[in-house]
């Protein structure tokens, strides 16, 4: 309960939204952008460090949650514009469009390291703000690197 507290004190609502955001926001595009990406990544050549697809919506799930939740501990403790952030999530959610639905796998590849840039410089300004929210989303950007390093190798062997 901890981890919900700044200053002493939980925001309920605020901490909703900063969560659902991310969560309900990845769930559509999931839903909207992937639709035929099971069939379609099954059949993509991939590297022997591919995790099965299974793997994908468990992890986005945890990681949308902490990032949630790093920034209602960012929000809570200032008033300011969290840009970075939002254009962070802005280039998570298009990415899927890219790599799945639009199978631009070089296009992909591009924005994934914009998208990788923009976690470091938002994870830096959590952390500036709150060490707690900084942490939180360092499996986030350990996650976009491996997810950069998959893309790149299905993007070269197809």
């Amino acid at each position: 309960m901890e981890l919900f507290k700044v200053n002493g004190k939980v925001h309920a609502g605020k901490l909703a939204a900063s969560v659902l955001v991310p969560v309900i926001g990845g769930s559509l595009v999931g839903f909207f952008a992937t639709k035929n990406a099971p069939k379609d990544y099954k059949q993509l050549k991939k590297p022997d460090f591919s995790p099965p697809s299974w793997v994908f919506p468990a992890v986005w799930t945890g990681l949308y949650t902490a990032m949630g939740i790093a920034r209602y501990r960012v929000s809570a403790k200032t008033n300011e514009r969290l840009l970075s952030y939002d254009i962070q999530l802005g280039l998570n959610f298009l990415w899927s469009f890219l790599f799945f639905k639009w199978r631009l796998r070089g296009a992909a590849f591009a924005e994934i390291a914009l998208l990788l840039g923009m976690i470091t410089l938002t994870t830096y300004e959590f952390y500036q703000a709150d060490r707690i929210a900084g942490s939180l989303m360092i499996p986030y950007a350990a996650w976009v690197t491996f997810a950069l390093g998959l893309n790149y190798s299905i993007w070269k062997m197809n």
